[in-house]
This record gives structure tokens, C-alpha cells and sequence, in this order.
């Protein structure tokens, strides 16, 4: 095996469809960077072929047979948790997205995405960078934010400057707006979020805020009158 295939991004694709599998397979097959290296059509061949090829990223497609999806990445993650999964839905259910988001993936990505995104996202994720189209982002925390249960105080857990930050990124702000709301470097913002990340035991941005709003410590609705 040549250098140049052994630096390339391995993909396994996972829908139930071959035709949407080969029309996504002949997007990834034209960047010189990716080598797709399988195909499945449900949830039990992705558990098994994740292990039989070893990919660096599995597509997946939000709803697959057999072993849905969300079993299939917690699985997937159990056994190879340096294999990172994009999920591609046609669906608008932000509950289950979002349960998605729990389960392990590191992207949502609607499957209306056009062909450079979707490379241009891969490669971000490669990179241990979590992708989520903001719309769908936005529709995800609007759900988690539905139920209210019992708030749990800030301090059992953030600081305050750390629970200032996390209320600011659950009102879709980024780092540069956080930085400047509280008067901060985004170097310093961008710590904050590792020190929130970290306590949380959590590994995007997104599903912190998730968990936040699940567990009643902030709300997507008059945050400005709390934070500076």
C-alpha cells in the first residue's frame, strides 16, 4: 500500500438505499483525499464492518434498519472510539438528532447538503472538529429546551464565568460574540469551553448545551437579562 493511500481519510458508507450510497459514494470517490472502503445497507453491517475495515469515518444515515442508527453508534463507539461518525438525515426530528448527538456522532449534516460541503465537513471532522448545519443546530436545542426539569445550581459544577460562557454558546453565539459580550480573548473564551467540556464529560459545544438545557441550567429565552 503506497503512502499517498494510507494518508487518505477512509470512509464506510451506511445507507438503506444503494442508489443514495452510490451518488454519495461518487462525490467522496472524487476527492483525491478520501477512499471510501465499504458499504451498508443497516445498523449490524456498520457494527461489523467498522470492525473488519477500520474507517476513519462512517456517513451514516439518520435512520437505518435492523440496529438503528443510535445503537449502531454507541456500539461503533464502544469498540472503535477513534472512528468518528457523520450523520446524514432527510428527517426533521430534532429529538432524535439530537439523541444521535448523544449517542456519539461528531456531525449532522442534512442530506440535502451539496457535494463540497459534505467533503468540506468530512475533513473537518477528521480533525476532531464537531459539525452540525446551524439550522438543524438551532432546531436540536429548541427541543432539548422543551422539558424543565428541576434546575440544578451552577455551582455544584461551573464557575461562574464558565456558566456565563455556556449560557452565551446556548444563545448561538460563537466565540468571537461570547469573547466580546464578557469582555474576554477568544483564547480565553475557547479555554472556558475545554474547562465546560471536560466537567460535563461531554465532547462538543452542542451537546453541552444539550445536557444544559435538559437539566434546567439555562434556557434558549431571556438569557440576555441574565448574562453582561
Amino acid at each position: 500500500m503506497s503512502q499517498e493511500t494510507r494518508q487518505k481519510t477512509r470512509i464506510l458508507l451506511a445507507d438503506g438505499y444503494r442508489l443514495v450510497r452510490q451518488g454519495i459514494r461518487r462525490i467522496l470517490d472524487s476527492e483525491p483525499d478520501f477512499e471510501v472502503v465499504g458499504e451498508a445497507d443497516n445498523g449490524d453491517e456498520v457494527v461489523k464492518l467498522a470492525q473488519q475495515l477500520s474507517p476513519n469515518i462512517i456517513v451514516m444515515e439518520a435512520r437505518l434498519g435492523r440496529v438503528d442508527s443510535i445503537e449502531a453508534t454507541k456500539r461503533v463507539k464502544a469498540q472503535q472510539p477513534a472512528a468518528a461518525v457523520v450523520v446524514l438525515t432527510a428527517y426533521d426530528d430534532a429529538e432524535y438528532i439530537g439523541d444521535m448527538i448523544k449517542a456519539g456522532a461528531d456531525g449532522c449534516l442534512p442530506k440535502s447538503i451539496d457535494a463540497q460541503r459534505l467533503a468540506e465537513a468530512i475533513r473537518f471532522v477528521r480533525q476532531g472538529i464537531f459539525v452540525c448545519d446551524p439550522t438543524m443546530e438551532q432546531r436540536i436545542l429548541k427541543q432539548a429546551a422543551r422539558p424543565r426539569p428541576v434546575p440544578v445550581e451552577f455551582g455544584q459544577h461551573l464557575t461562574r464565568r464558565e456558566t456565563e460562557v455556556l449560557k452565551l454558546a446556548a444563545r448561538g453565539l460563537n466565540n468571537r460574540d461570547i469573547a466580546s459580550c464578557l469582555g474576554l480573548t477568544e483564547g480565553t473564551v475557547k479555554a472556558y469551553l475545554g474547562n465546560i467540556l471536560g466537567k460535563m464529560g461531554v465532547r462538543s459545544r452542542t451537546e453541552a448545551v444539550l445536557e444544559a438545557l435538559k437539566r434546567g441550567w439555562v434556557s434558549l429565552e431571556n438569557e440576555s437579562a441574565e448574562v453582561p
